[in-house]
């Protein structure tokens, strides 16, 4: 039987993932990000153990993670047969992934705030 040392999630990552789910990042996003911020690197089997997520949910948020360039991706040969295990790494600085949501934030309300004064403007009309 292989052995392997497993990594799981303490209060502090859970409050940690909380955090990024305020900033509006999905749960498995949140979840796999902060289990990748504690490891140098991981295959998604690993992610899954760890997290308790399922292969489908972490596969989501590699996917989105991937999107954003903040993971790197390689593949590692597998003993025998079979094909290659994939084994992610974080690659950016946790700063600018919260940069990004930050961006996005004051965005969103940059344009609800556009909305409600041309409300008000309009509603004077009605006067």
């Amino acid at each position: 039987m292989k052995e392997f040392e497993v990594k799981i999630l303490d209060e502090q990552d859970r409050q940690y993932i909380d955090a990024l789910k305020g900033l509006g990042m999905s749960r498995n996003v949140a979840t796999t990000l902060t289990f990748l911020v504690n490891v140098p690197e991981a295959s998604s089997r690993e992610i899954e153990i760890s997290t308790g997520l399922r292969q489908p949910e972490v596969s989501v948020a590699m996917r989105l993670m991937r999107e954003n360039q903040w993971i790197d991706v390689h593949d590692k040969k597998s003993i025998g047969k079979g094909r290659p295990t994939k084994i992610y790494s974080l690659v950016a600085p946790v700063d600018n992934i919260i940069k990004h949501y930050e961006r996005k934030i004051l965005s969103e309300t940059q344009m609800t705030m556009s909305v409600i004064d041309k409300l008000k403007h309009i509603s004077r009309n009605f006067e």
